[in-house]
């Protein structure tokens, strides 16, 4: 080891259990709104699609419905 490296080896992580629960609480929330933005940015991206596809003259395929019973 002359190259002035000192070689580190981790054993063990002590985090106590509840401090974990609050951050996978917290991940949780934070999921919330960045899901909401996800949508609306899918949304959007699938408004632009079926512009341009209606500007080229192609259109939307229909989604079949069940029939009645």
């Amino acid at each position: 080891m002359t190259d002035g490296s000192n070689i580190v080896t981790i054993r063990d992580i002590d985090v106590p259990f509840w401090r974990i629960v609050m951050i996978l609480v917290k991940w949780s929330i934070a999921a919330i709104p960045a899901m909401i933005i996800l949508m609306l940015l899918a949304g959007i991206l699938g408004a632009l699609v079926a512009a341009v596809l209606a500007l080229v003259g192609l259109q939307m395929p229909e989604v079949p419905t069940p029939p009645a019973p």
